[in-house]
């Protein structure tokens, strides 16, 4: 929960998270200091005269760093998508040069960068916190939220789906698949969720729709990148030809869940939280 005692740093990427947590903290009187990520935060949102922002590129966060620490802030929360950047995206300033130099290889996994950032801010002084921690309503709950539930047919499939994108995780590669009649149409990589869903609409089969599953790694900072869902990923599924989709109970962010169900239902879909020992063990 938001602590009004605790200056709050809001490191934000794209989505609509990271919005709806400023408005909270507006709301609450909290306070609290913005770093918005250049390419990824929305820009409209973020050059409100509501608060201040700064905007950084990756590469400068040492000096935002600096910047939390000056207004002595306690608390970091990392939230939003982040376009993961190649080396050759980062003009580093001197701190960020050699974080970049002592993790080395650590940071070409999809996670890892985002996992040393975690410790270097903590070397700071500052705690890390998981936005569960902050909004814990956002978590997806454990069972079925819409009207049509998964059918008997769809069992094999999600039951695929959830041994795929644990391998997937445990590899450090990406939190998504989707699979249709037991085969895996796409893997989520490097272009994020909603492009893998769009790509896998072009390898569909005949016959009912595939389904997403989405899970945190095994591996995975519960203060980091958790899997998400929202309106656009409804929106995107069912222009898909997706059926259903299946995210980590308890492990998951559901954006906005009033309008994201509706839209599911209207659409005819699914949407179940699980945990992978419902149907692995």
């Amino acid at each position: 929960m938001l602590n009004p005692d605790c200056k709050l740093g809001i490191i934000a990427g794209g989505g609509a998270i990271p919005q709806m947590l400023i408005e909270k903290c507006l709301a609450s009187r909290v306070p609290f200091a913005v770093l918005a990520i250049e390419g990824n935060a929305d820009k409209d949102f973020f050059t409100s005269p509501q608060f201040d922002c700064r905007w950084i590129r990756l590469g400068q966060a040492g000096s935002g760093f600096k910047y939390f620490s000056s207004l002595h802030v306690t608390d970091v929360v990392l939230i939003g998508t982040i376009r993961r950047p190649s080396f050759f995206d980062l003009v580093p300033d001197m701190r960020t040069a050699a974080f970049f130099a002592k993790v080395g290889a650590k940071a070409l996994g999809d996670d890892g960068i985002l996992r040393a950032v975690v410790s270097e801010i903590e070397k700071d002084g500052m705690r890390v916190k998981g936005i569960h921690e902050i909004m814990p309503n956002l978590l997806i709950p454990s069972g079925c939220l819409t009207k049509r539930k998964p059918s008997k047919s769809d069992v094999e499939d999600i039951r695929r789906g959830l041994e795929v994108a644990l391998t997937l995780g445990s590899l450090d590669v990406g939190q998504s698949v989707v699979v249709q009649q037991g085969l895996v149409l796409g893997v989520e990589g490097i272009e994020g969720t909603d492009a893998l869903i769009r790509r896998c609409g072009e390898y569909r089969r005949k016959g009912e729709g595939g389904i997403l599953v989405k899970l945190r790694k095994p591996q995975q900072d519960m203060r980091i990148d958790l899997p998400t869902i929202g309106v656009d990923t409804i929106e995107n599924a069912h222009n898909s030809g997706l059926r259903g989709l299946i995210v980590h109970a308890g492990n998951g962010l559901l954006v906005d869940p009033q309008k994201t169900i509706a839209l599911a239902d209207k659409y005819g879909m699914f949407i179940q939280g699980v945990t992978p020992d419902e149907y692995l063990n």
